[in-house]
């Protein structure tokens, strides 16, 4: 039988100063969390639609020892002894755009949206990071770090981040503690090295530029790391397989297998740099079979990849978001990575800030990926304006936290919370642990931290409350979650 061998001391405060909108501050922002002193409790916070509950203390019960449930039960199972995939962290992106809307803030918001996300005591505890090497199309316009036709690359610098997006990283990096795991991916190449002489609109990089831009690569992360600004790894490209009307670069399954061993692999190496992580692919689940078969299967290619990268923009309906497709590549590839790379909420509406059917879309996403095997979350943009941008081709977008650059104010929105229910309880190197649910109705996933603390994630997308039993092996508790809502369970 399993033996809780850790009391468990939660974290203090939860959240202090975060709002729910620009105007009201969230009154549970500032509530303590309960001291578990019983360590076969287990503690509960939830967000609710409808409600005033944002990651709140929601009550605290007691284990007994469990009966056998009935048909007609809905029921939630862990088995912490068995043990999946080492968590490398939840997290978003500092563009362009994100740091231009905090260099309009206040210092006090400044400081607020930092604890906000950085924290682990007084917000979600972000510990993962991904940025672009020069320009998405979040940002004001698009640059590079180099002078166009420089083939050399011997006017590459970094200056342009000076202004906004290297101070806000330093600064996030700070607030999460000192230690931030940090990625970097490329949008495009400069355009001469294109076959559309562009950097939009897709292309695809010319052979002779090849190892022109593997070098650019080690630039990059040279530069980065003197400013003290360690870079984890890098993706080959993000969304290979997207002409977009703003940056964008074509790769098949074979180019970027060969981009990989033949360059960017080996140059990285031969910079003192193999030890930084390449992550392929990059892109949507609907392919990444494909991509993953084409590289990990060539054990030249394969010895450079981490893992591989994806994206959740090939459907969303509410139904078949193809997680299945995860499954068969860690199923095949089992040593190699699965990572969430991006997600967005698309086609922005100031009116629907507080919509939460966007933060379900979350939920349904970090749950199932991680079910079959994702081993770290990356959102897109941590903080944009009250227009969804800056975004030089008008391509606006949600955030989990928006800024109103008018008034000065953070908006908060439910996504922020939801991330917040896996990114705050569930910490860098835990392991997931086997969960299941008897009923479809509610989507669970757990977790083990280093510590022995456990957290299980439990989701209601139904608009009616749900009484379900809850087993930790031979043990239980009786619980209910509200209609569209998301519970941490903590014990």
């Amino acid at each position: 039988m399993f033996r809780f061998k850790y009391v468990i001391s939660l974290l203090c405060v939860i959240l202090t100063g975060c709002q729910l909108s620009s105007a009201r501050p969230d009154p549970h922002s500032r509530l303590p969390f309960a001291t578990v002193a019983n360590p076969a409790t287990v503690s509960v916070y939830t967000t609710a639609k409808d409600t005033d509950k944002r990651l709140s203390a929601t009550g605290a019960m007691t284990f007994e020892p469990g009966t056998q449930p009935g048909e007609a039960e809905i029921s939630v199972f862990v088995n912490p002894d068995k043990r999946f995939q080492k968590i490398l962290g939840f997290g978003g992106a500092i563009t362009d755009a994100s740091a231009e809307v905090f260099a309009k803030l206040s210092s006090a918001k400044q400081s607020e949206l930092l604890r906000a996300y950085f924290d682990k005591t007084n917000g979600i505890g972000y510990s993962l990071a991904r940025t672009t090497i020069h320009s998405s199309d979040f940002g004001s316009a698009s640059h590079t770090y180099i002078e166009e036709g420089d083939k050399s690359l011997s006017t590459f610098s970094i200056e342009h981040d000076r202004q906004f997006r290297i101070p806000m990283i330093k600064r996030a990096i700070q607030a999460a503690g000192g230690t931030l795991t940090l990625y970097a991916s490329p949008w495009s190449a400069p355009a001469f090295m294109k076959s559309n002489n562009s950097m939009l609109q897709g292309g695809k990089l010319l052979p002779e530029y090849y190892e022109t831009w593997a070098q650019y690569f080690t630039k990059f992360i040279k530069a980065y790391e003197a400013e003290g600004m360690p870079i984890w790894g890098v993706t080959i490209q993000n969304e290979p397989m997207a002409v977009q009307r703003w940056e964008s670069m074509i790769y098949t399954a074979e180019e970027e297998r060969d981009f990989l061993k033949n360059h960017l692999g080996p140059t990285l190496e031969k910079a003192g740099l193999g030890d930084k992580n390449i992550v392929v692919w990059d892109h949507n689940r609907d392919l990444i079979a494909n991509r993953a078969n084409v590289i990990f299967d060539d054990p030249e290619a394969a010895k450079y990849a981490w893992g591989i990268g994806f994206h959740w923009y090939e459907t969303w309906a509410g139904g078949d978001t193809m997680h299945d497709n995860l499954a068969v590549v860690n199923e095949s590839y089992p040593t190699k990575k699965l990572l969430f790379t991006e997600g967005t909420v698309e086609r922005f509406s100031a009116d629907r800030y507080q919509h939460w059917p966007n933060a379900e879309r979350y939920g349904h996403s970090m749950i199932n990926d991680f079910n079959n095997g994702t081993v770290g979350w990356t959102d897109w943009n941590i903080l944009l304006d009250q227009n969804g941008g800056p975004n030089h081709v008008s391509n606006f977008c949600f955030a989990p936290i928006h800024a109103d650059t008018d008034s000065g104010e953070l908006i908060y929105t439910p996504t922020y919370y939801y991330i917040g229910h896996f990114s705050k309880f569930v910490r860098p190197d835990a392991r997931r642990v086997s969960t299941s649910s008897s009923r479809s109705v509610l989507l669970a996933t757990s977790f083990i931290n280093v510590d022995g603390q456990m957290a299980t994630i439990v989701m209601n997308m139904t608009d009616k409350a749900i009484d379900y039993n809850f087993f930790v092996e031979s043990l239980q508790v009786k619980l209910v979650i509200p209609a569209r809502a998301m519970q941490t369970l903590v014990y």
